[in-house]
């Protein structure tokens, strides 16, 4: 990949990675402080055990969300080496090349879209 498309992608997955790094952080401090709350002073909440039930499953889906982003960003570390490393922009199974049109939507993406698919099938078989 040329130099200067490389450092474009790092820039852009820099980008991304701040941004989904503030996500995550506003998601652990509004979780924090909900547990904070639900552990000592239960002004902020209802008596009522379907709206103690309801907050709990509020700040279980904020939390599968966060792990989620962390994973992207474990994505977008990965990318980031491959950058240093002179393979970015190649398959890590196959080796070819991932087409600009997919870098540009997914940055971080490690599989042609070939492989890609393998890999998901075989998610959904196991």
């Amino acid at each position: 990949m040329i130099r200067s498309e490389s450092a474009k992608y790092k820039k852009l997955l820099m980008e991304i990675r701040e941004g989904i790094a503030g996500d995550i952080d506003h998601i652990a401090k509004e979780n924090l402080k909900s547990q904070k709350e639900s552990s000592g002073d239960l002004s902020g909440y209802s008596y009522h055990m379907a709206d103690m039930a309801s907050d709990s499953y509020d700040r279980e889906l904020s939390l599968n969300i966060a792990g989620g982003e962390q994973e992207i960003v474990y994505d977008i570390d990965e990318a980031l080496k491959r950058i240093k490393e002179g393979k970015f922009g190649l398959c890590i199974t196959c080796g070819k090349s991932i087409p600009k049109k997919r870098l540009n939507a997914v940055p971080y993406a490690k599989y042609c879209i070939q492989c890609k698919s393998k890999e998901e099938k075989n998610k959904q078989s196991s």
